[in-house]
């Protein structure tokens, strides 16, 4: 049985000699060993026309073939960088102030994902085909698939929070984006709070009839699952074993002279709460004058959808926070708070994993957050202070729990991380390496294709 994922990304890159490589990345490291067994293959959209449409990969011994639908500029503003990043975006997360309903990016969503229905007809031939469609850039096209043909397998899943119905439903297109997913036999999702909300959006916007985690609907039948996505766990334990690694966090400890490191890593979009968390160790030095000069906080924030209005603003704003706190705190040779806006490597980022004592890791809402899972993985003594309103929260209850919006209440688990007994940091780290181990990408992977197979 051959596999064809689709997904908004093709899966490999060309590297500095021009050869064809993987691309770094969960999705591409569970999926690659499952085309390469099966074949088959993996669609993406297409943003540089001077690449072929089809391209066997690798190319001296093809195992599965890379598809590309090609997108204008005005297609990747309308579909990408609108309705995927204005509109589907904030709305799963909560953030209705950043939520910009334009109908003209609903327009091109429907002609993108019809177009990549229309590759995904082009590279099917079998009636025992898996089609698996990947996140929320993807929700109509299901729906032309099946139409066309309905003697296929077609499973979704949905990479970010799937939101409370009385949130979703503010969606102008909420019916008909419902409709698309519905055409699917799996939707999976992180967890169970997102599988109770999807069934009573159908329940409720369609008037579907929901049996269990079954959704009956205009002669179709829809399985919704949990399926916790992880990381790629072996590889982070090496990484974070090896000597070069180890020599880092060294030599990072040593340049900071701090007794303690406070982490947090991130991608600066304003569901992270990076500005938020800035303000709450803020907080935390204005109650805690006896840590001043003990503790360093180390905030990378990776550029994100640089061309969006939003991010630009909230870049501005982290600076301004940064430096108000390094200008009332900073002494000497002590600087409180070490910014760093920049892209760092998978082996870069273990580094600072391995040296830090506390990640907080707090979104205003998020799914399952795999710097979370990189952070467990790859620290040996340290104290996870993890956002409730998190996907990942629900199978980590080791971790410190906060509601981000709470900026004392975070400002305290600071300190009570920093205070916490060697033992009980012992207990609570293994425990959550634990979960973590069990959560591996590769077998999220199998997991989703067997139920889809069943």
């Amino acid at each position: 049985m051959s596999l064809t994922v689709v997904a908004n990304r093709v899966p490999i890159r060309q590297s500095d000699d021009g050869d064809w490589v993987p691309s770094v990345g969960g999705l591409t490291t569970a999926l690659l060993p499952v085309l390469r067994q099966r074949g088959g293959a993996w669609i993406g959209m297409g943003e540089d026309p001077a690449l072929p449409e089809r391209q066997p990969f690798p190319a001296d011994d093809p195992d599965f073939t890379v598809r590309r639908v090609p997108l204008s500029q005005d297609e990747l503003d309308g579909y990408y960088y609108g309705m995927a990043n204005r509109v589907l975006w904030p709305v799963s997360h909560y953030m209705i102030q950043h939520f910009e309903p334009n109908p003209s990016f609903m327009e091109t969503y429907r002609s993108v994902n019809r177009r990549f229905a229309e590759a995904v007809l082009d590279e099917v031939d079998r009636s025992d085909e898996q089609i698996w469609l990947q996140d929320y850039h993807l929700m109509l096209a299901p729906k032309w698939i099946r139409e066309a043909r309905p003697d296929v397998t077609l499973g979704h899943f949905w990479h970010i929070p799937w939101p409370a119905m009385e949130v979703f439903r503010i969606l102008p297109w909420a019916r008909e984006l419902l409709r698309g997913m519905l055409a699917c036999d799996l939707v999976g999702v992180h967890v169970q709070e997102y599988v109770d909300n999807f069934l009573e959006s159908a329940r409720v916007l369609l008037g579907a009839d929901i049996d269990g985690q079954t959704v009956h609907y205009n002669g179709h039948t829809t399985r919704v699952e949990a399926h916790p996505i992880g990381i790629e766990v072996d590889r982070f334990k090496q990484m974070a074993d090896s000597d070069e690694v180890r020599t880092k966090a060294k030599q990072l400890r040593k340049r900071l002279g701090t007794e303690h490191i406070v982490i947090g890593i991130d991608r600066l979009d304003y569901t992270k709460g990076v500005l938020s968390r800035l303000e709450a160790f803020e907080r935390f030095l204005e109650n805690n004058p006896a840590y001043h000069g003990t503790v360093s906080f180390y905030q990378i924030a990776t550029p994100s959808r640089t061309k969006v209005d939003t991010y630009q603003q909230l870049k501005r704003e982290v600076d301004e926070v940064v430096g108000r706190i390094n200008g009332q705190f900073a002494r000497d040779n002590w600087v409180p708070v070490n910014y760093r806006y920049r892209t760092y490597t998978q082996f870069e980022l273990c580094a600072f994993y391995r040296a830090a004592d506390v990640a907080l890791i707090t979104p205003l809402r998020d799914g399952m957050n795999v710097v979370t899972q990189e952070f467990i993985t790859a620290n040996q003594n340290g104290v996870l202070i993890l956002s409730e309103l998190t996907g990942a929260a629900y199978l980590l209850p080791e971790a410190i729990q906060v509601n981000p919006y709470d900026r004392d209440g975070l400002a305290a688990s600071i300190r009570t991380a920093l205070e916490m007994n060697p033992d009980e940091r012992t207990t609570r780290l293994n425990a959550l390496k634990s979960t973590v181990e069990g959560l591996d990408v590769q077998r999220w992977a199998r997991g989703f294709l067997d139920a889809l197979h069943a």
